[in-house]
């Protein structure tokens, strides 16, 4: 064989390869992750649409993956670039109420697969105080040990905030990373961030959890060198200098500083938009509640917006404006909101407090229920507790929309209405209630209250519109000198009004 048929021999190796770990890749990428959440979470059964399609792919893109090969000429740069799929075991603690611990795993479990985990086992300890030193009780402690090396799990979580002390205690033990609850959330919203605000707040909430459990490892943590021997100037002036942990410290410190000065700047402008809004007396509903109690999907019914929705945990992080009508034909604001949940880190709320503010300047708070959840009531009270660390944002009227009513049985939802003033039964996939509870939106939006009779000339027409928009029309008839209108409008348009000639 000529060494020209070579060359050609393993040209055509090369590409068999590559077509055969695509056709690979392909098979790997049809078993679906989502499946395993499923099992764990009844209520979060609702079909995904179409909306966003784009966006859930590209996500889709960087979820970890398992069992990939770890040789290099194996492995794509695609695959290289994912995560791998940990194999994680739950534990949690309760004093008394089992049930309540049982959803709060549950719920834990949903954040692990969210994050790109899969779920070995969980366990429940009845305890009346966590443990000082490792959290759960030394037998405890063991026993999960031995369940984590049996099982051969890489990754213990627990649904609690761990001292730092508490997790490396419990490293010790079971001979695996340790992570809390807090360091969950945070790494589900370091995966789902896509604006350059929202990748800002998430990243300085990871660095306020990071900064006081820094842990040295040996010797370089300790070294310490003197004034320029440090910078690598040769013999420098005497002191103790610093230590490989107070530098890291140092820069911690410094990054969250100029994180901060960002997320200022981003205020400013989102300050900015909500005055121009606020300025047109355009009406504002802000939709705020429990993680993946469907507020994407019912800001897409009423509006008819394409926003990405998700099966999935904390899938909507940016706040998104859009346009509505009431039945009436006025023109309002939706807010969709980041999802609460419970426990929610303080670091995330500190970091999203610009972006939480959406919510304290809106006009009515459209409060989503998942009425078909175990415990519907604890995450109304775990969005309330949220919402009251927002200035003036419990003094906001609240309708309450029960979604995914048409999962829940008749009687729940009755019992939920009973229990939660000001609440109607919706579906958000099935379009049910819609229509009362766009009719309830807009007898509890502010109305225009200024009652005026004027005729507009024909070249003022922008104001024309703004009436359409914000005020309330009786009457319109075209007269040869403008538009005659009578009607009720806001404070500030109708002092507009008084300005133009429109006698």
């Amino acid at each position: 064989m000529s060494e020209e048929d070579l060359d050609v021999k393993r040209a055509q190796d090369v590409v068999e390869r590559v077509l055969a770990r695509s056709k690979k890749r392909a098979e790997v990428s049809k078993v679906p992750l989502a499946k395993q959440a499923t099992s764990l979470q009844s209520t979060r059964g609702q079909a995904e649409n179409e909306a966003g399609a784009l966006e859930r792919e590209a996500r889709s893109g960087t979820r970890r993956v398992a069992s990939l090969s770890t040789e290099i000429e194996d492995v794509s740069e695609v695959e290289y670039r994912q995560l791998r799929l940990e194999r994680v075991v739950l534990v949690g603690i309760y004093f008394f109420d089992e049930e309540e611990a049982q959803n709060s795993l549950s719920e834990l479990a949903a954040l692990a697969e969210t994050a790109g985990s899969k779920v070995l086992d969980g366990f429940l300890q009845r305890r009346e105080t966590p443990d000082p030193a490792t959290y759960l009780g030394s037998g405890k402690a063991s026993e999960l040990a031995r369940t984590v090396s049996s099982l051969g799990a890489d990754t213990v979580i627990v649904d609690g905030e761990l001292a730092p002390s508490q997790r490396r205690a419990l490293e010790d033990v079971v001979k695996v990373k340790v992570v809390d609850r807090t360091a969950l959330i945070l790494d589900i919203f370091a995966q789902h961030a896509k604006s350059r605000e929202g990748k800002a707040q998430v990243e300085l909430a990871q660095l306020e959890y990071l900064l006081p459990r820094l842990r040295g490892w040996g010797e370089s943590m300790s070294r310490q060198a003197g004034g320029r021997v440090a910078g690598g100037e040769g013999i420098g002036s005497r002191g103790p200098g610093e230590t490989k942990i107070e530098l890291d410290r140092r820069r911690i410190r410094n990054r969250m500083a100029k994180l901060r000065r960002e997320i200022k700047h981003m205020k400013s402008s989102r300050d900015t938009q909500r005055k121009l809004r606020r300025g047109a007396n355009v009406p504002s509903v802000a939709i705020v509640g429990y993680t993946n109690a469907g507020k994407s999907t019912l800001l897409n019914r009423i509006t008819g917006a394409d926003v990405m929705v998700q099966d999935a945990l904390f899938a909507t992080l940016d706040p998104t404006v859009r346009h509505a009508k009431t039945p009436d034909n006025r023109v309002y604001t939706l807010v969709d909101t980041v999802g609460f949940v419970r426990n929610l880190p303080t670091q995330l709320v500190e970091a999203f407090r610009s972006t939480l503010e959406e919510v304290a300047g809106a006009d009515l708070i459209l409060h989503v229920v998942d009425a078909a959840h175990p415990d519907p009531l604890g995450q109304v009270q775990a969005v309330n507790e949220v919402l009251a660390e927002i200035e003036g944002a419990l003094d906001i009227p609240q309708l309450i929309a029960l979604n995914k009513a048409d999962l829940a049985s008749p009687e729940q939802v009755a019992l939920l209405r009973s229990k939660l003033a000001n609440s109607v039964a919706v579906s958000a996939l099935t379009g049910a209630g819609f229509d009362e509870l766009e009719r309830v939106i807009a007898e509890q939006l502010p109305r225009p209250n200024v009652s005026v009779d004027v005729v507009i000339p024909y070249s003022d027409g922008d104001i024309v519109a703004r009436i359409h928009e914000t005020g309330e029309i009786d009457l319109e008839e075209y007269l040869p000198t403008g538009t005659h209108i009578v009607g009720r409008v806001t404070g500030d348009l109708a002092h507009e009004l008084s300005l133009v000639d429109v006698s």
